[in-house]
């Protein structure tokens, strides 16, 4: 990696077992520290996004993760590679006012105001403004029959530039608390960030030519097809739908998990914009275009940023945030996107024809092999029978050890 120029000579410490975060430094970032708690960090290859090759660093402990997404960025890369674009970094935060008597005369005090108080939230985050940032609406919503009774929601948008933005959210809405009280005569209670970044859009799409798709008993038209088949299943059904999902997130989150940022947050944004209309729809959708290409899009919500938070303090995330070249968090957002479309066109495509554990179960029979107590290159060799012998189990696995 550093003779490719992907890693620095300092950055190689990062991902060793005594580099990376310090017990010092975990003890500064949550409370009650004991220790530490160690994932691996994979590399997934092949990735070409908007023209330009990108090394991506994934932490996961599920085995064939990051396999599966080199091998969909492979396929895709055949063709031209991924075209992504994100939306401009508006976040939304959300104040709470009750007690009031008179909801309508309450939100028409805040449309009069609103310009007073963006003009007081510019005031908390200077910084953020000379970036081209900060606040840019504020809106409010009645809701009359709720079960506490009538309450007024104020919707704060914010251009929180490369941040993920919570923190500065969250100040703004606190600062301003107390004029809203007066305002609307009301009682704040909650000030908050929303996680369901709607504002914050990511898409990424692929066009993949039939001949790309092909695999040992299956040409590259019949893939297309097969692959077409899973997409509408996960359209039709929810239980498949969700399913169809976690796979997209099990390659955005470990690349979330990578740079320091907040996979949590992440989640909770992607399974809502998936349930609307009070359906659970898929993050991707793929089609056949009139050449007979298999056309994948996704687009869905993602709130990353590449400054503050643990992007700032933890040592691994900065060196994989310069592994990735990337200068904006739009264009983290692009990659991560980028990386969930290949996790799932791998995914569709193994599990239309040979099945998914084939592959899967290679890569976990080292992992059955650990927990049967094999050590060092008793690993492979205890993995590699197993695989053979078609029989991943613990119990075959230590038998197999005490043979060896």
């Amino acid at each position: 990696m550093i003779s490719e120029g992907v890693l620095s000579s300092d950055d190689k410490d990062k991902f060793s077992a005594a580099g990376g975060l310090s017990l010092g430094g975990a003890d500064h970032m949550v409370e009650n520290v004991i220790g530490l708690y160690s994932l691996p960090i994979g590399i997934a290859q092949n990735f070409v996004v908007n023209g330009r090759a990108v090394t991506v660093p994934m932490v996961t402990e599920e085995p064939s993760v990051i396999a599966a997404a080199s091998n969909g960025a492979k396929i895709v890369a055949a063709s031209g590679g991924f075209t992504a674009e994100a939306d401009p970094p508006q976040m939304i935060g959300q104040i709470q006012v009750v007690g009031l008597k008179d909801l309508e005369t309450a939100k028409k005090a805040i449309q009069e105001n609103e310009g007073a108080l963006l003009a007081q939230i510019r005031e908390v985050d200077s910084v953020l403004a000379k970036l081209g940032g900060g606040p840019l609406q504020l809106t409010a919503r009645e809701f009359p029959d709720t079960a506490a009774g009538p309450m007024l929601i104020l919707y704060l948008t914010m251009d929180v530039r490369d941040a993920m933005g919570a923190n500065a959210i969250n100040t703004a809405l606190e600062a301003v608390s107390e004029n809203v009280e007066k305002i609307t005569g009301g009682n704040v209670r909650l000030r908050i960030l929303s996680n369901l970044a709607d504002r914050r859009l990511v898409r990424a799409s692929c066009r993949i030519h039939p001949d790309a798709l092909k695999m040992e008993g299956f040409s590259g038209e019949e893939v297309v097809k097969r692959i077409l088949e899973a997409a509408a299943f996960a359209e039709a059904d929810p239980y498949r739908a969700v399913t169809h999902n976690k796979g997209i997130m099990n390659g955005i989150d470990a690349v979330v998990l990578a740079t320091g940022n907040d996979w949590r947050a992440i989640e909770a944004g992607a399974h809502g914009w998936a349930v609307q209309n009070g359906k659970i729809n898929p993050l991707s959708k793929w089609t056949a275009d009139e050449a007979g290409h298999l056309v994948g899009k996704i687009e869905l919500p993602l709130a990353v940023g590449i400054i503050g938070g643990a992007t700032r303090v933890h040592p691994t995330a900065q060196a994989c945030l310069r592994m990735l070249k990337v200068q904006t968090a739009g264009e983290l957002a692009e990659i991560m996107a980028s990386v969930g479309l290949a996790q799932n066109l791998a995914a569709l495509r193994a599990l239309s024809t040979e099945g998914i554990q084939k592959g899967h179960m290679a890569l976990h029979a080292r992992q059955v092999a650990m927990a049967a107590g094999a050590e060092g290159e008793a690993v492979d060799q205890v993995a590699k029978i197993m695989c053979r012998d078609n029989k991943i189990r613990v119990d075959y696995a230590k038998e197999i050890l005490k043979n060896l």
